[in-house]
């Protein structure tokens, strides 16, 4: 399970962007649409699958085949930056 740093801030902006910010380091990360979806579901509480599958409901055409390896590097990345953490 992947849970969410407490401390962190999230705001969304217009046309769903949105901003990822650490107050303990003033660091800040942007987000495209699929990037607050995802975060949305994180701190929902919701599995990668079940992330997987909002996305995929809201992509024309389904879920992009690259969808899961797009997701891991995307978890990675707020991982590596202490946004979010592996249980």
């Amino acid at each position: 399970m992947i849970k969410v740093n407490p401390s962190i801030v999230v705001r969304e902006e217009l046309e769903g962007w949105g901003v990822i910010f650490d107050p303990d380091t003033g660091d800040s990360f942007g987000l495209n649409a699929v990037g607050v979806l995802i975060w949305k579901g994180l701190e929902a509480g919701k599995s990668k699958e079940d992330i997987l599958k909002d996305i995929g409901e809201q992509c024309e055409g389904g879920l992009p085949a690259q969808a899961a390896d797009d997701f891991d590097a995307f978890i990675a990345q707020l991982t590596e930056k202490g946004y979010v953490s592996a249980e």
